[in-house]
Order: structure tokens, then C-alpha cells, then sequence
């Protein structure tokens, strides 16, 4: 079969959208299918069409219903389309109308939707493959590092992690690692002059893929601030890595790590932020607890896994 996945987001960009709609391709010709990803479908030929975004592939998501009343239609939800739009947007609202089955990247996102609408959602985990976040640290080193991955923009809550690093004791050694591309000028500005005025913030910028993971699985932590999340892949890439998490206490994380989680903290909560990196650093046994808890959840995220539900999904609609 002929499928066809829309996503905002554009060809060879690093955002979570474009990472899924690559990663759901492979999953798929790995079933025997003919995958093509677009930003906009433009009534090309397709058996299935998969939306990422609600609002924002919506014009995509009406143009498929028109021409194909009775083919399939598989909408994803993002952070934004779950906290935001679904609520108030019309669009998003009619994307949800429209698609026959709706994805899910974690279980906590289901209190968002209606009765009727939870019957045809699917939740499917964002799959790691092991071997992309292996890490190469061999000898132990006298900082530590926190690293924070994800475009700058306000959602993300990206200098959360670094005003907090200005909270710690001189002996520290954590240090702030800052990947991800700035997506405003006021962002660029900000992340400069942090780094001038904090000597434990480094910016890195956008990179690679690749380079981002090695990042990843070779530091002491990862903060994930965010505001709004959907299921963040850096915090399936994180557990897959069995780094130890410290993320905000949002639905979106709370829906992966459990409401239980040691490393939960309050959204936009420096200082509690700050505890909890202090923590992190200085005490053992509450770096082992995050870390074991990362390792209990690392089988969610099983490539096998993800394989199984697409299959399953796709058996439900034809």
C-alpha cells in the first residue's frame, strides 16, 4: 500500500515532528508498505494518509476527505494540538472529526479528549534504537553535565536549566549544554548573554542528529523544561540511554515517567530546579534512583514495540 505522512515540519530539520514522521516511515516499509512524508498532501495517490499536527496539517487533513470520503485518515497529536488547540481551535477540532484513528505518544494525553473520541485513539510510545544512544565516556571526568536538547522556543522553557545553574553552590561542577536552534533573534540574543554572564552555559546550537544523541548519552543528566509537551523523543532517547531526568511536571512527561517520578519539578520553578540538579550531582543513591527508574521504563520504547502497534493499527483499518 501506497501511504503518505504530512508533517509541518520541512525536509532535513531536526524538530520532534520530522524525527517521528522519519522514524514512522521506516516502521512502516518495514511492514511492506511505499512511504512518501510531505508537508502538504497535494491529492497524491495514497491508500492512508497519517497527519502529524491537527491545526496545522488541517488544510491537509480536509483536502484528503474531500477527495477520498472513504479512505483511511490517522491523525497525530502534538504537545501544541493537545494543550492548546484542540481546545480552542476549529480546525484542530474538525482534524479530530475527520480521522479515523488518533495517535497518542503517551497515555496521560487520553483525560484531553472526549469520551467518543478516546474510543478511536491509539497510543503508540516513540521507539529507540539502542545503538544511537550509546555512550562513548571512558574515564570519569571532573564536571558535570546537564544537557538540555531542544529548539529555543518559549514552550521549551530553554534557559530553565541555566537560571537554575546560577542558584548552585562555587563547588559545583555541573555545566549546561544547550543544544537545539534558536527560533527567534530575541532566543540568538539570549542564549549569547547567557553564556557572557553564566560560566556553566554553553550554547551549541542546532547539530546534527547524531551528534545530538552522542551528547545526550554521554552526559550526567538531562532537563527537560518544557511547558507543553506531547511525549518528547529526547525523553525516550534519554531513558533508552539510561540517563538520568529531571523534567517539569507536565502531563506530557508525567504521562512517560509516572506521577511518582523523583525528578519531577515545578513548571518554571527555578529554585526547585536547582534543589534537584544540587541533588542529582552531590548524592549517589538519588542519581541511582533516577537512573533505575529510566532503566524500568526503557522497554516502552522498544523498536519491536512500535513495529507491533503500527501493525496492529493498520490491521484495524483495512
Amino acid at each position: 500500500m501506497r501511504i503518505g505522512i504530512i508533517t509541518p515540519a520541512p525536509p532535513g530539520s531536526n524538530y520532534g515532528n520530522r524525527v517521528t514522521a522519519v522514524r514512522w516511515a521506516k516502521i512502516l516499509r518495514k511492514l511492506g508498505h511505499q512511504v512518501s512524508i510531505a508537508e502538504k498532501y497535494d491529492q497524491q495517490p495514497f491508500g492512508l494518509l497519517i497527519a502529524l499536527h491537527a491545526r496545522r496539517s488541517s488544510p491537509s487533513i480536509t483536502r484528503w476527505r474531500r477527495k477520498n470520503p472513504d479512505a483511511p485518515l490517522v491523525v497525530a497529536l502534538t504537545g501544541t494540538d493537545l494543550y492548546r488547540d484542540i481546545q480552542t481551535k476549529i480546525r484542530a477540532k474538525e482534524s479530530l472529526k475527520l480521522a479515523d484513528r488518533i495517535v497518542l505518544l503517551q497515555p496521560r494525553a487520553l483525560k484531553e479528549l472526549t469520551l467518543s473520541l478516546r474510543k478511536k485513539t491509539r497510543v503508540i510510545y516513540q521507539s529507540v534504537e539502542a545503538k544511537s544512544v550509546r555512550t562513548n565516556r571512558r574515564a570519569p571526568r571532573r564536571v558535570f553535565d546537564v544537557c538540555v536538547i531542544g529548539h529555543l522556543r518559549p514552550v521549551k522553557d530553554p534557559f530553565r536549566a541555566a537560571l537554575a545553574s546560577r542558584l548552585l553552590p562555587a563547588t559545583s561542577q555541573i555545566r549546561i549544554l544547550q543544544i537545539g536552534r534558536a527560533m527567534t533573534k530575541q532566543m540568538v540574543e539570549k542564549a549569547r548573554g547567557e553564556m557572557k554572564f553564566n560560566p556553566r552555559y554553553r550554547w551549541l546550537g542546532e547539530v546534527s542528529r547524531a551528534r545530538a544523541l552522542r551528547v545526550l548519552a554521554n552526559s550526567d543528566l538531562c532537563v527537560i523544561p518544557s511547558r507543553i509537551e506531547g511525549g518528547a523523543n529526547v525523553l525516550s532517547e534519554a531513558i533508552v540511554a539510561a540517563v538520568p531526568v529531571l523534567a517539569s511536571r507536565i502531563d506530557g512527561n508525567i504521562g512517560i515517567l509516572g506521577p511518582d517520578c523523583p525528578g519531577l519539578f515545578g513548571v518554571g520553578d527555578t529554585r526547585e530546579l536547582a534543589r534537584l540538579m544540587k541533588r542529582a550531582e552531590s548524592d549517589p543513591k538519588f542519581l541511582s534512583r533516577l537512573k533505575t527508574r529510566a532503566k524500568k521504563l526503557a522497554p516502552l520504547f522498544d523498536p519491536a514495540r512500535e513495529v507491533r502497534a503500527w501493525a496492529d493499527l493498520l490491521d484495524e483499518l483495512y
